[in-house]
């Protein structure tokens, strides 16, 4: 093959059917729920359109059809690039997106609630416990690399298409939760507790470029010493780069989905800190308006059944306003109390 210069890495391209078709299909899946929502009058912000588009699609574009994917089978620092793009990036661009809550939204109310349902049964809760999906992010890449797995898919088309899709939805499962589906996460997963799991979901995503940098032996050694170019590193030398190609894509990658999730908790915080001053204002409003002396007593018919209502006045007046309300805030506050 020519050597990968500058321009070829900009300028190589080759299609790949299978990818293609899934881009396709999300991409139209995701601009239908829009156009649906903007048939009924409801808005859905362009940011997470951009996201889900550029970031999320364009990133799947690039890793599965750009010069990683023509000069993979010869160099393994694209296949490296390349497939920590589709464990990372990708499924940081999809999750933006925000595509769950479009579907619930977009479709009609049964299989709205359909989708609901599922996506908070006990699989899809087991599969998405932060540290069970941690786990499956760096099981899949140790296994890639230390099994027979990715030195069998150089040489078999279908199954290196199977682990392209492998990449995507093990990143997906600890991602898409964490940044949209809260309804998914445990009731003491809050916005600080899922930061510090963006913090160690961070350390342990430099593992997988930290071992293979460090490997003292060659991974799909046999391919790569038969098809090494002439123009390219020494095959060693060319796992190093691919491994520290990794680590640092890893790296840059952690800091967004942390900010990403701070914006999210100080957004949180503004919307119940706002819904909270509303209900104050409300029942101060409400009090203003009926003095609590142009309010007659109701005479009990006995003393019992005075204290007994007195007593379930006292106690509705002191129930937290989340208990008693049944709004989204009200909710939210809820899970993060456990209730």
């Amino acid at each position: 093959m020519a050597e990968l210069t500058t321009g070829r890495l900009l300028t190589s391209w080759q299609p790949d059917v299978p990818a293609l078709l899934l881009v396709v299909a999300l991409g139209g899946l995701y601009g239908w729920g829009v156009l649906r929502l903007r048939r009924k009058g409801e808005p859905w912000s362009p940011l997470r359109t951009a996201a889900f588009v550029l970031l999320g699609l364009g990133t799947l574009v690039v890793a599965t059809m750009s010069a990683l994917a023509v000069y993979d089978h010869v160099v393994f620092w694209p296949a490296a690039v390349q497939n920590i793009l589709l464990d990372l990036v990708a499924p940081l661009g999809l999750a933006l997106g925000d595509p769950l809550r479009l579907a619930v939204e977009a479709l009609p109310e049964p299989a709205g609630a359909r989708l609901r349902r599922a996506m908070t049964g006990r699989l899809i809760r087991l599969l998405t416990f932060p540290l069970v999906s941690t786990a499956l992010v760096l099981a899949t890449e140790l296994t890639i690399y230390f099994t027979p797995y990715f030195a069998t898919a150089l040489r078999v088309g279908w199954l290196h298409e199977l682990m392209y899709l492998h990449l995507l939805v093990a990143g997906s499962l600890f991602v898409v939760p964490v940044l949209t589906r809260e309804e998914t996460l445990p009731a003491w997963c809050t916005h600080p507790v899922r930061a510090g799991l963006v913090f160690l979901d961070g350390v342990i995503d430099a593992v997988p470029g930290v071992v293979v940098m460090t490997h003292g032996t060659l991974i799909a050694g046999a391919w790569y010493l038969h098809h090494h170019p002439s123009w390219s590193p020494d095959v060693r030398q060319d796992q190093q780069i691919g491994g520290g190609a990794m680590l640092s894509i890893a790296e840059l990658v952690a800091l967004p989905f942390l900010l990403t999730i701070l914006y999210q908790w100080a957004r949180a915080e503004r919307i119940q800190t706002a819904a909270l001053d509303r209900h104050l204002d409300q029942q101060a409003a409400a009090t203003a308006a009926v003095p609590a002396a142009a309010v007659p007593a109701p005479a009990p018919a006995d003393s019992t059944s005075a204290s007994t209502a007195t007593a379930t006045a006292a106690a509705d007046r002191v129930r937290p306003w989340w208990e008693t309300e049944e709004n989204e805030v009200a909710a939210r506050i809820r899970r993060q109390h456990g209730e």
